[in-house]
């Protein structure tokens, strides 16, 4: 896959008083449902500094050419579109965690999607949402308290968002909380080995430059924990896959440019606020050096996890009970063996 014109990258947030945005501009308070279990969890590591991520997407919304660095979410949007139609009903009430400017609606249609709730920490964001013909309201809130009530929605979506709040386990358990029984959360987030490449030349460049170096990425959640915080936080049935996406980029600087133009810049607290030029040419030679395409480009690689997962309800098919065959394997294989023989014998 290869970027369209430009580069930059940047991320996260912090909570935010809820309220709703209205088609014709005008906002008003949305009374706060979530789970009863109250505000953030004592486990929770304050691990991103989520004012700045609301700072940094909003400046990439004010951007005059904003649309050229949306490739990549609006290829994962249309990834988590077709994951819907996958589903055969309807959802008459559904909801966009983290909708950015709408690049999962603008893949849905209203014979799918009776009304639409985005909700999205930047305001800006949420101006620039892309028009539909499915009915939606706009929500600024923050993901890690969803301003709704308990068995509110019948699908939940989130494309690109959950890599950034602190307490991931607590925002799946809130999603569970606001779909109703048999409702559905289809979500995809950054995980694994992304920006590798970028994470390896900055690391080497730095400790050769300045004698160690600082986490540059933020961290991401490894796909194996994944199936465990959504099977804990209650969703059954669960789906989960990873996509690779490999973007080629003309130089580092030009992937660094796009990261900042996605909102996806790091905002770790322990970011290091200033990187020296050196270190910067250097990290530049080396991801050239190590990761350099045949053509000349440099690669970028994204691992997406793709999650499925749906809320409990009695009319859910369910795994018989343990001990309940009236058949071993043992004599399954007999009946293999006999089938072949009477094949055999045709």
């Amino acid at each position: 896959m290869l970027r369209p014109a430009r580069v930059v990258w940047s991320l996260w947030l912090r909570p935010r008083t809820p309220g709703v945005s209205a088609g014709n501009g005008d906002r008003r308070n949305v009374a706060s449902g979530g789970p009863p279990s109250g505000s953030t969890s004592p486990r929770t590591l304050n691990i991103f500094d989520r004012d700045l991520k609301r700072k940094q997407k909003n400046w990439a919304a004010r951007q005059p050419e904003s649309r050229k660095f949306d490739y990549l979410k609006e290829e994962i949007g249309s990834r988590i579109a077709d994951r819907v139609y996958d589903i055969a009903r309807n959802f008459p009430l559904a909801l966009d965690v983290g909708c950015g400017r709408g690049y999962i609606a603008q893949h849905l249609n209203k014979e799918t999607i009776g009304k639409f709730f985005q909700i999205d920490i930047a305001e800006n964001a949420l101006k620039n949402c892309l028009e539909t013909d499915i009915p939606t309201v706009s929500v600024l809130a923050d993901e890690e308290f969803l301003p709704f009530q308990e068995n509110t929605f019948d699908l939940v979506v989130s494309s690109l968002s959950l890599h950034w709040v602190n307490d991931l386990p607590r925002a799946l358990e809130q999603i569970h909380y606001v779909l109703k029984p048999d409702g559905v959360f289809v979500g995809a987030m950054f995980g694994g080995d992304t920006l590798y490449e970028l994470r390896c030349s900055l690391q080497l460049a730095e400790t050769e430059r300045e004698g160690g170096f600082s986490p540059h990425i933020s961290p991401f959640t490894a796909v194996n924990d994944l199936g465990h915080l959504l099977g804990r936080a209650g969703f059954n049935t669960l789906t989960v896959d990873t996509d690779e996406i490999q973007v080629n980029y003309p130089g580092m600087f030009e992937l660094m440019e796009d990261l900042q133009g996605m909102g996806e810049s790091n905002c770790s607290w322990n970011r290091k606020a200033l990187l020296h030029r050196d270190t910067m040419l250097a990290a530049a030679a080396v991801y050239r050096e190590m990761y350099r395409n045949e053509d000349g480009s440099l690669p970028a690689t994204y691992q997406i996890y793709h999650m499925i997962g749906w809320k409990y309800h009695d009319s859910q098919a369910r795994p018989a009970e343990r001990g309940s065959a009236t058949v071993s394997f043992g004599e399954l294989g007999k009946l293999n063996n006999l089938m072949s023989q009477e094949k055999n014998n045709l």
